[in-house]
């Protein structure tokens, strides 16, 4: 994806500060390639396959920690430490492939923690939509607001029944990036990391 590097996992939360993130990230033993804070979002960007990657390892895989930041679940309350807890919300974007377990395509079972889904928003500890990117995967969506994009996404033609451009436009969307465009102009995310170099971390600095 010309989007983001490839193998990388980003989440962009709002509603806590930069310190407490980069801190739950750490915490969980993802500490962050890069970070930043634009717009009233704060950023953590890291590599796929650095840090605990499944359950079975001990900790939370990357997506499954940027939906828990957001409530309360488990016997962590991480959106406690957020001024206003009943706030916070994050959006999950990863640039690994899509998921070809057997069970890769079935939404009510999870991926596998190497190839989560490619996008996913998160509010009061809970997964509102998700889905893969490119290549018509948007239209199967999944969440408890598993339509909130369906407008957008309907109108630049990326899913639905009439689809055009799909056939007058080779290789329309097959990365996924007309769909991160309209993500990120839905939620007002900032550009870095998605567009402008980002701030990269040395090992003395982490």
């Amino acid at each position: 994806m010309n989007w983001l590097a490839p193998n990388r996992f980003v989440t962009f939360c709002k509603g806590m500060t930069m310190p407490t993130v980069a801190g739950i990230f750490g915490e969980a033993g993802r500490l962050p390639r890069a970070f930043g804070e634009a717009d009233g979002w704060v950023w953590v960007m890291q590599d796929a396959y650095a840090g605990p990657s499944s359950r079975a390892s001990g900790g939370q895989a990357a997506w499954e920690l940027a939906r828990s930041i957001t409530g309360r679940r488990g016997h962590i309350h991480y959106a406690e430490r957020a001024s206003d807890p009943d706030r916070v919300e994050t959006v999950f974007l990863a640039s690994t492939p899509t998921c070809t377990c057997p069970h890769g395509q079935n939404y009510m079972v999870p991926h596998c923690a190497e190839h989560p889904f490619q996008f996913l928003y998160s509010r009061g500890g809970f997964e509102q939509t998700l889905f893969n990117l490119g290549g018509r995967r948007e239209s199967r969506r999944s969440g408890g607001m598993a339509d909130l994009l369906v407008r957008e996404l309907l109108d630049a033609g990326i899913i639905g029944r009439d689809t055009p451009r799909y056939d007058s436009e080779s290789g329309f969307n097959a990365d996924g990036a007309h769909t991160v465009r309209i993500i990120t102009e839905h939620f007002g995310l900032p550009s870095p990391p998605l567009e402008s170099p980002a701030l990269e971390l040395g090992p003395r600095q982490i």
